[in-house]
């Protein structure tokens, strides 16, 4: 699939904007890493025009449940840390492809790199109490989330 943007020259944040999604997560679904619905599917092999005898396995993958994280295995045991591995493993590979599609060939300095947590609006279910962190791009210190332990 990959090969396929590439022959068709359309960038990560196009196949979006046709599947109404955002160019991270295309770039994810293109890496094995999120799940099209049939529908969104389809419109991506429109778009990189994959003839329809070549389809079929390709549809697949791309509406299957993925296998995610595709990163060399050393996992941290620490819970917090293990959620950045997995960040890591199922976006990794996506976000350097649209970084370097955005700004070309590079790398992202970690010294000069800043990370905030904010807390953004519950998506649950309505009467649910569920906390989310929220990357962001200014300072704010937010304090740990209380364990619930079920009997």
């Amino acid at each position: 699939m990959l090969a396929a943007k590439r022959r068709a020259g359309l960038s990560f944040a196009q196949l979006g904007e046709r599947l109404g999604q955002d160019e991270v997560w295309v770039a994810s679904l293109l890496y094995g890493q999120a799940t099209a619905s049939a529908e969104q599917a389809e419109v991506l092999r429109a778009a990189l025009a994959v003839p329809k005898h070549e389809w079929a396995p390709l549809a697949e993958a791309l509406t299957t449940y993925p296998l995610k994280g595709a990163l060399d295995p050393v996992i941290p045991t620490d819970p917090l840390l293990y959620r950045f591995h997995e960040i890591l493993q199922v976006y990794g590979l996506p976000l350097k492809d649209v970084i370097q599609e955005r700004f070309g060939d590079g790398i992202m300095s970690a010294i000069d790199f800043s990370l905030t947590v904010d807390r953004q609006p519950h998506r649950g279910p309505p009467g649910g109490s569920q906390r989310r962190p929220r990357g962001g791009d200014d300072e704010r210190q937010v304090p740990a989330l209380p364990q619930v332990v079920k009997p």
